[in-house]
């Protein structure tokens, strides 16, 4: 008999991904580019590069012994929106960044924004784990997402003109 699933809390993964001063683990700092606003909390989410497993389950992914971080900030009123998330090692991950501008903890295509390292061109599927991928290194790897939102009735992209 298959146990069903606990349901996601919004703490799984951040103890694992919570990164310390003088600590010299593996971990990425991401810097949120094309903000909409300043309203709400950034959250980002690290997963496995397979691409089975990008996305997938928080649960699943912890309680199958996988990679599953997941760090989140208050948006700073002004400056860098960076979050640093600390990584089990070196290697290549798949990664989502999302601006909850409602603080809810939940995705909201019509509100929210959310982008992939790459900055791959989103439409109403998600990215290929190949294009939403970024390689750490043994000490501190630094990358730049560029967040999307809804435009119109057909389409997700940055606020114009905020494409690198």
């Amino acid at each position: 008999m298959i146990a069903a699933p606990i349901p996601s809390v919004p703490t799984l993964g951040v103890a694992e991904a919570r990164c310390v001063i003088g600590d010299f683990h593996a971990s990425v700092i991401v810097t949120a580019v094309g903000l909409k606003d300043r309203q709400g909390r950034l959250r980002v989410e690290v997963y496995p590069a397979d691409p089975a497993d990008f996305l997938a389950d928080d649960n699943l992914l912890v309680a199958a012994g996988k990679t599953f971080r997941r760090a989140e900030i208050q948006i700073p009123q002004n400056g860098p929106a960076q979050v640093c998330v600390r990584l089990p090692g070196s290697g290549t991950y798949t990664m989502a960044v999302i601006h909850d501008r409602d603080s809810n903890r939940k995705f909201g295509a019509l509100y929210d924004g959310i982008g992939f390292p790459g900055d791959p061109r989103l439409d109403w599927s998600k990215p290929t784990a190949a294009a939403a991928s970024f390689v750490a290194s043994s000490g501190v790897t630094s990358i730049r997402v560029t967040l999307n939102y809804r435009r119109g009735l057909a389409s997700f992209g940055p606020i114009k003109g905020l494409r690198p």
